[in-house]
């Protein structure tokens, strides 16, 4: 956990001050006074300060985010008796509608743009890996879960509505993501099309576990303790493929078969190395074998693995900024639809910290980073008080009719903007306490 408490702070802390800095660099273009420049918060006192062209910039103590504080703005400092002044040539309020807009949005623009940057750089470095949908010739298991979606064992899935779903890594989300729409699958030579429904959505939002996966041959990746297989003799990369005398090439095969024997004796067939072998042992009682199978889809599966390099690199980190983008604007529309429970499975600090590896991994640090920087950006974009959305439609506002909002009312907006986001903190982090506890 510590790696992964370290990844995020170092994550965070990076998308912080660059989003910070999209605010300062036009303001101080615009000849607005920064006040204060910080990373993390500082009620009461600051961790590190230190003054930089009149501006304090600091590191405070309460990791929630950070901030800068410009002058003659209503923020989250709440400065009313600056407010209460005239008006001074260098104050945010003095400044063109315009600027103050460009002020107000440098920060989330700044969060896109280093999204793209990063994953233009990950085509570059790393290329871009997948198992390809169609590779899968055997087609899916499912268990009742997915059979309550009309899906069978054996079923290939083609598309979501009009979308040919090429990875199959999209396959899952797409289909979370898919409730109300139609789902193109191939049953032997019959392509069929089943409707996604919001039950089933939300069953298997609550499930929290796979419902689907490739039809996979049974290869030994592990065993439990005291596995009868394990001590008859199956070794690790072994690949079944029979059982009492039945070929069975599928895992979900022995899946299905295995608790039928429960307490008798088996032969079980397999490979190693090429050569075909038979061992017998007991299931235990309680129906089971002992052995884990091999469940990494990249090691079961051809890669196809894209590089790009110069502009195609950039093309392509803007197409995937723009597709995580998308995907994570329907993830937030999800957890507003309270019929599919989404929102209970919506998390905080301790679900964020969660994604990156418990291992330090460059490629899905940055991957995690990218991802993250876009989700910061699109949530400070929501026209919600308090949030550089919700400034910059009272400056839109203010464009269209030529009136300026009052002090007060900024003041009152910015209150209600606080607690919206403060019981946002606490459902998120709320989730997270059940989580852990569960």
């Amino acid at each position: 956990m510590t790696i992964q408490i370290l990844q995020f702070i170092l994550s965070l802390s990076l998308l912080v001050v660059l989003h910070e800095l999209g605010h300062f660099i036009p303001a101080v273009a615009f000849k607005t006074r920064v006040e204060k420049f910080y990373l993390f918060f500082d009620p009461w006192f600051s961790l590190i300060k230190t003054k930089i062209r009149g501006t304090e910039v600091g590191i405070g103590w309460l990791p929630l985010g950070g901030y800068v504080k410009i002058a003659g703005m209503v923020d989250e400092s709440m400065d009313s008796e600056q407010m209460k002044q005239p008006a001074q040539p260098w104050e945010f309020r003095s400044k063109p509608a315009w600027q103050r807009l460009i002020i107000l949005l440098g920060g989330v623009t700044v969060n896109f743009i280093v999204a793209i940057i990063i994953y233009s750089g990950m085509m570059a470095y790393y290329g871009e890996s997948y198992v390809a949908n169609d590779s899968l010739k055997d087609g899916i298991w499912v268990n009742d879960l997915g059979r309550d979606l009309g899906l069978q064992t054996g079923d290939r899935i083609l598309a979501v509505d009009d979308k040919i779903l090429e990875k199959f890594n999209e396959v899952n989300i797409e289909i979370l993501l898919g409730s109300g729409k139609d789902l193109s699958i191939q049953r032997g030579s019959e392509v069929l099309t089943l409707p996604i429904t919001t039950a089933f959505v939300k069953s298997a939002i609550e499930s929290q576990a796979p419902w689907m996966f490739p039809r996979v041959p049974y290869y030994v990746k592990s065993f439990s303790e005291d596995s009868p297989a394990m001590i008859a003799g199956l070794q690790v990369g072994d690949q079944i493929t029979g059982l009492n005398g039945h070929s069975m090439p599928y895992f979900d095969q022995f899946l299905d078969s295995i608790p039928a024997y429960a307490g008798q004796t088996v032969q079980l067939q397999f490979l190693r190395a090429g050569e075909a072998q038979e061992i017998s042992f007991s299931v235990t009682d309680s129906g089971r074998m002992g052995v884990y199978w091999q469940d990494n889809v990249a090691d079961l599966f051809p890669l196809t693995t894209k590089k790009y390099s110069g502009v195609d690199a950039v093309t392509e980190g803007y197409h995937q900024a723009v597709s995580k983008l998308v995907y994570y604007v329907r993830q937030v529309k999800l957890m507003f639809q309270p019929e599919t429970g989404a929102y209970k499975e919506a998390g905080g600090f301790y679900t964020i910290m969660k994604q990156y590896p418990t291992e330090w991994d460059w490629e899905r640090f940055w991957n995690f980073t990218a991802f993250l920087s876009l989700a910061l950006g699109f949530l400070n974009v929501l026209p919600i008080p308090a949030l550089d959305g919700g400034h910059a439609t009272f400056v839109i506002i203010e464009m269209v009719t030529g009136k300026v909002p009052s002090t007060r009312v900024m003041e009152v907006a910015q209150m209600i903007g606080f607690f919206l986001l403060l019981g946002l903190l606490l459902l998120v982090n709320g989730n997270d306490v059940v989580k852990m506890f569960q």
